[in-house]
């Protein structure tokens, strides 16, 4: 019964031992299939990251790629338009140097002109009276008409422009915002200036309004009125200070402008006027500048202080100062290099020559006078601007009115300055550089066709 029993016990110890056995292999193979799951995983993931990171990469380098190839392209358009800014800047400074040799070959031209003119009367001075021909018998005609008159006649162009001419527009209308408006046009045409055209219209517009006028024919009126206002703040004409000896006129302004001439002129006036003049040949830049001079001066008995082309223009003057004192001379005139306003070192230079005046004379030159070409139309403004800010114009002389219909440009000026105009040139002779009268020069522009016939 004993040993029955003790091999049932080690059959049922058996049995625990297999059971426990195959948990043990279950567990491993759990543990098995586990690491391999992960292993998988873990493989699957390693997979995953390096895809990911060769996307990362290829996106890197086509990004670098995109970058390079953008920087190369804007490298590329930085010297394109390096390249197009130095060809245009090629072509500018080309055409600055063609117009400039341009102009230069003008005023060469003009100044030899001037010269042969200037010197073909003077031998006709030197030649006995001969009978008039024709051409002679009509200047003699001409000058039948009235010295008023033919000013009148000289204004013609800018009187068709600003003055008489503008009588139509105003004629049999009404007062409205349509005729402001056309009438602002015609003065800014006119070259009076946008700035002094809009003071002008605003003026009119109140005094319309404030009279109630109805009428645009007293409108008109109004006009030369407001116009003879601007001008009348002006006009100041050039008195010599005789307490100063010599007195020192320095003339400048730009070339072409007909400052040589007006020089020539001035000088044969204030000689019939009882004066010693002396000129000074401060254009040391052009010889024919020089000849100019002393053409004048040899037909005029007007002493002329030059140097050789080239000299130190302040020192011609400097030394003409001291001759003008020895010689006791009343009134000197002194020419200097014409100058583009926009050439900041020429502008310069002229500032050189009135400190070495003052050096020798504190107060002098005692009047600067620009001279402007009315032809210029509203350049001339800028030219006002720049040689007042560099030397302090003190008068201003406006050449060639006969000739243009830009004479509008005056009021521009006398608006906006306030610089005395001291003289208006309005043809070739003596006689047409005119001492400037305000209520001469509105009465010449609004004067009808019948009153000057």
């Amino acid at each position: 019964m004993t040993k029955k029993k003790g091999l049932f016990s080690w059959f049922g110890k058996k049995s625990t031992e297999e059971t426990e056995q195959a948990e043990k292999n279950a567990l491993l193979e759990a543990d098995k299939l586990e690491a391999q799951r992960l292993e998988a995983e873990q493989l699957k993931d390693l997979k995953l990251k390096a895809k990911r990171l060769e996307a990362e990469r290829l996106e890197a380098e086509k990004l670098e790629a995109e970058r390079l190839e953008a920087e190369r392209l804007e490298a590329e358009r930085l010297e394109a338009e390096k390249l197009a800014a130095q060809r245009l800047e090629a072509e500018k400074l080309e055409a600055e140097k063609l117009e400039a040799e341009r102009l230069e070959a003008e005023r060469l031209e003009a100044e030899r002109l001037e010269t042969e003119k200037l010197t073909a009367q003077q031998l006709e001075a030197q030649q006995p009276t001969a009978p008039l021909p024709s051409s002679e018998k009509q200047k003699t005609e001409e000058k039948a008409l009235g010295f008023f008159a033919r000013f009148k006649q000289s204004l013609t162009k800018t009187r068709l422009s600003i003055g008489s001419g503008l009588y139509s527009l105003f004629s049999g209308k009404k007062i409205d915002a349509d005729l402001f408006e056309e009438l602002e046009e015609q003065l800014i045409l006119a070259d009076i200036g946008v700035d002094t055209t809009l003071k002008i219209i605003d003026k009119l517009t109140a005094q319309a309004n404030r009279k109630q006028l109805k009428d645009a024919e007293a409108l008109y009126t109004l006009l030369k009125e407001d116009l003879s206002g601007i001008l009348q703040e002006v006009e100041q004409p050039l008195v010599i200070d005789e307490t100063k000896s010599p007195y020192v006129i320095l003339m400048v302004g730009v070339n072409g402008v007909g400052k040589t001439t007006t020089i020539g002129k001035l000088a044969k006036k204030y000689q019939q006027q009882g004066k010693s003049v002396m000129l000074a040949a401060g254009d040391t830049f052009r010889a024919a500048a020089v000849e100019q001079l002393q053409v004048w001066g040899e037909r005029n008995n007007i002493p002329v202080i030059a140097q050789q082309t080239g000299s130190d223009s302040a020192s011609v003057l400097f030394d003409a100062m001291d001759a003008a004192k020895a010689r006791g001379i009343d009134v000197l005139i002194a020419d200097t290099a014409g100058r583009l306003q926009n050439k900041e070192h020429l502008m310069d230079e002229l500032s050189k020559v009135v400190r070495i005046m003052r050096k020798k004379d504190p107060s002098a030159p005692h009047e600067i006078m620009l001279t402007i070409d009315a032809s210029t139309g509203q350049n001339a403004i800028s030219q006002a601007d720049l040689f007042n800010k560099a030397v302090g114009i003190t008068g201003i002389t406006l050449t060639k009115l006969d000739g243009t219909a830009k004479g509008g440009v005056i009021f521009s000026i006398a608006d906006k300055y306030k610089l005395p105009i001291r003289y208006i040139g309005t043809g070739e002779g003596i006689d047409d550089l005119r001492e400037f009268n305000a209520r001469e020069f509105i009465d010449a522009l609004f004067s009808k066709e019948e009153e000057i016939e």
